[in-house]
């Protein structure tokens, strides 16, 4: 799923409920998925036998490396090894200096390189891999033909400055959590670009104390989410302690009873709002997290703040999502389970107990349910961005910044509309109708 996010342009965020190497083996999945430049592939030596080469390409899932003279990045290189030099030799004792294709037969690329070039240099030479060397020979980089036509399948993807895919890691930080630095460096070391700070109420003493510990690390170039928020005394407060983005919305989630069992939420556009505002005072996007239910909802969200949206039910049918499909009535649905729900609690997904004295007191404020099934991911997104660009192109807006600044000057409004008016606003006056996802 976070795979398929960032391809598409967004961002997928690994869930808390993780031991440390489970949430770091998902971070590495993902950074390794489509590489761009590989900074620190595996790297062989010429004394390194074809076994030793059969151990690494099973467990890293590749089928080549660079060999240089010693074995590590950074050293001079002498050839390159893969699958196709290796397939039909019995002898798996032989020395990768007897099977591997050496230096004067490798097209290399020239450090410092683009990625455009790069996969230019690809292109033209046919060759399956490209080895960045500098001017000495000594390997830098290495970038595959595999991860081009990635790139070419998914012109928008996400991607960070090393042409790998952004993913995100969501960490515990209710009141009753520790502060787990270890997690943070592990998931850091692993390539995340984001932490988003998992809590319902997020402007308490531990979220403002996590943030300022993580900042105190100086981890270059890891950004932290902060939330949930509601009211701009606790936005104020965690941008403040200098969060990098701020999640807003509380009790007003699909699956959520927060707001029935709690008498706590707020309706989400008039919290987004006026949180927004204040968070367009520090430079820091505001994301709306619940009350999503379709691409009408982005477009308010956008409309009154929001630089993105957080998509749980709205993705949960989708083909990536975790849960299996069933029929019911003769639909195709798939389960959507709340992290506050009966169910979670039951099966020991549930993130948050009552009280830290007596945990056999949990608290169900969400439920359990099911989505109609949404089709692949790769299909869906591109129709919820389209439907936003009209949306915005019947507005007669060119961009999410221009949308807001009309908000903000007056210039584009928002109207109430009467009980009778939202009944013209939707399908009326027919029978029956069939209402289809795509043309």
């Amino acid at each position: 799923m976070a795979i398929g996010m960032a391809l598409n342009g967004g961002v997928g965020f690994i869930h808390s409920n993780l031991t440390i190497e489970q949430q770091v083996s998902m971070i590495f999945k993902v950074k390794s998925f489509e590489n761009g430049f590989i900074i620190e592939p595996v790297v062989m030596s010429p004394d390194n036998t074809i076994d030793d080469l059969d151990k690494i390409t099973t467990t890293r899932h590749i089928s080549g490396v660079p060999v240089t003279i010693d074995g590590k990045i950074g050293s001079k290189l002498v050839g390159l090894v893969s699958n196709r030099d290796t397939d039909f030799i019995e002898d798996r004792s032989l020395k990768l200096k007897d099977v591997m294709t050496p230096l004067n037969k490798l097209v290399t690329g020239l450090h410092p390189i683009s990625i455009d070039e790069a996969n230019k240099i690809l292109k033209e030479s046919k060759k399956g891999y490209l080895p960045i060397v500098d001017r000495e020979g000594n390997l830098r980089a290495l970038t595959t033909r595999t991860d081009m036509k990635k790139n070419r399948e998914f012109p928008l993807a996400s991607k960070d400055s090393n042409g790998k895919l952004l993913v995100g890691a969501a960490v515990k930080a209710s009141s009753l959590d520790d502060i787990d630095l270890n997690r943070i460096k592990s998931l850091y070391d692993a390539g995340c670009n984001i932490i988003i700070l998992d809590s319902l109420n997020g402007s308490g003493d531990a979220q403002v104390e996590y943030i300022k510990s993580i900042k105190s690390l100086g981890l270059k170039g890891l950004d932290v989410i902060a939330g949930n928020v509601a009211r701009p005394q606790q936005a104020r407060r965690l941008l403040e302690s200098g969060c990098d983005g701020l999640r807003v919305g509380m009790g007003v989630g699909s699956i959520a009873t927060t707001q029935l069992v709690k008498a706590v939420g707020r309706p989400q556009l008039s919290a987004l709002y006026h949180c927004a505002k204040i968070a367009r005072e520090y430079g820091v996007p505001a994301l709306a997290d619940g009350g999503v239910k379709n691409t009408g909802c982005v477009i308010k969200a956008l409309a009154v703040g929001a630089s993105c949206v957080i998509m749980g039910s709205l993705l949960a049918g989708v083909d990536e999502s975790p849960g299996e499909y069933f029929f019911q009535d003769g639909v195709r649905l798939k389960h959507y389970r709340g992290v506050w729900s009966r169910e979670s609690h039951i099966k020991g997904e549930a993130v948050y107990k009552m009280t830290s004295s007596d945990p056999a007191y949990r608290l169900a404020a969400g439920v359990s349910g099911a989505v109609v099934d949404k089709g692949p991911l790769n299909r869906y997104i591109p129709y919820l961005c389209q439907s936003i660009r009209h949306g915005m192109q019947d507005m007669g807006i060119i961009s999410i910044n221009n949308l807001q600044d009309a908000i903000y000057s007056g210039e584009l409004r928002f109207e109430l509309r009467s009980a009778s008016a939202q009944r013209e606003g939707g399908v009326h006056d027919l029978h029956s109708y069939t209402q289809r996802l795509f043309a």
